[in-house]
């Protein structure tokens, strides 16, 4: 009876600490929030657009993205830096808000823009040709906004 309670307990710190219910063993490093900064988008009207931006420049971080997420805030948002400039290829796995894609070219211009992509869908976003990097927004920001290609993302991975 002794034997089975023990292994019962056992079991059940086993399925604790598995689950994240336990709290990390000492010495155990907690996941680096991504840099953050801000972004402006400049509009054919000659408007200024504000957002406080996560970059993600890492093949990890960019894997990672907004995955998990639940909410972004209408001036959020994450620009993945690829450092040069290349054929982009995006999903929404795992992502759980709908998001505009905004494709920029190394100088800044605005290539291409996906609209309303749509949560954990696994279809396959691509830029119009090489790009720098990748904006991405709450869904209908662009709309909202205006924004078009042809327009301009200010950031210093740009200069």
């Amino acid at each position: 009876m002794g034997r089975v309670v023990f292994i019962f307990i056992l079991a059940a710190f086993m399925a604790a600490a598995g689950s994240g219910l336990l709290p990390p063993p000492a010495g155990a490093k907690a996941a680096e929030p991504f840099e953050r900064d801000v972004a402006d988008i400049l509009t054919g009207d000659g408007k200024r657009h504000r957002f406080r931006v996560e970059i993600v420049s890492t093949p990890a971080d960019r894997a990672q993205g907004l995955q998990g997420r639940e909410q972004l805030a209408p001036d959020a948002g994450m620009l993945f830096d690829f450092g040069v400039p290349l054929p982009v290829y995006m999903w929404m796995k795992n992502t759980f808000v709908a998001l505009d894609m905004i494709f920029i070219a190394p100088d800044g211009r605005i290539v291409n823009i996906a609209r309303a992509t749509t949560p954990e869908s696994l279809a396959v976003i691509e830029s119009a040709g090489p790009v720098r990097a990748v904006l991405e927004v709450p869904a209908g920001t662009a709309a909202r906004l205006g924004v078009k290609p042809g327009d301009r993302v200010e950031h210093r991975i740009f200069r």
